[in-house]
């Protein structure tokens, strides 16, 4: 089980903001098999996010996928929502709802949220994809209707002056400065 983040009870946070961090929390506690999860503004900056790898006892191979930062999943996140709104754009297809991408040493899902935010995962090869599609679409239906333009900014905020217990984004560099 990975330990608390203290963005849950950083009072410099709004109750909404910790609230999602809250459920982003759940999200990773519930489900197993997941490397990195990251939530990511519709304009590609990273909002929210959590490595559970980082909080076990034993190293994680990252090597089929991003290197365990969310920076880097947000990236990769924000790149795959794009496309995949292109391809639904050009295809008469409707929106985006979500998308799956099963790898030989990982899976990634994104999920719409609201407004063009995105929910990321990477999660395991041997993770149970329904378990993790269905925990995502929770997660996206509580955070969807909270996720206003104010949040967005509150928790893009958070993240870039380390208020969100992460130290800024999460980065490999910003975790070896606590």
């Amino acid at each position: 089980m990975t330990a608390p983040t203290p963005a849950l009870n950083n009072p410099a946070l709004s109750s909404e903001a910790r609230n999602l961090h809250w459920l982003l929390t759940n999200l990773v506690e519930e489900v197993p098999g997941l490397l990195s999860v990251a939530v990511v503004s519709s304009d590609g900056l990273l909002l929210l996010s959590s490595d559970p790898g980082r909080n076990t006892e034993a190293p994680v191979d990252r090597s089929g996928g991003p290197k365990g930062s969310s920076a880097d999943l947000a990236t990769i996140v924000s790149g795959v929502g794009s496309l995949t709104i292109g391809a639904a754009k050009l295809m008469d297809g409707g929106g985006v709802k979500q998308t799956m991408v099963a790898m030989e040493e990982g899976s990634l899902f994104v999920m719409s949220i609201s407004d063009g935010s995105l929910l990321g995962v990477h999660a395991t090869p041997d993770c149970d994809m329904s378990v993790v599609a269905y925990h995502m679409a929770l997660f996206v239906g509580r955070a969807g209707h909270v996720l206003t333009p104010e949040l967005r900014d509150e928790l893009r905020q958070s993240m870039e002056s380390g208020q969100d217990g992460h130290g800024g984004q999460g980065s490999e560099s910003g975790e070896s400065q606590r």
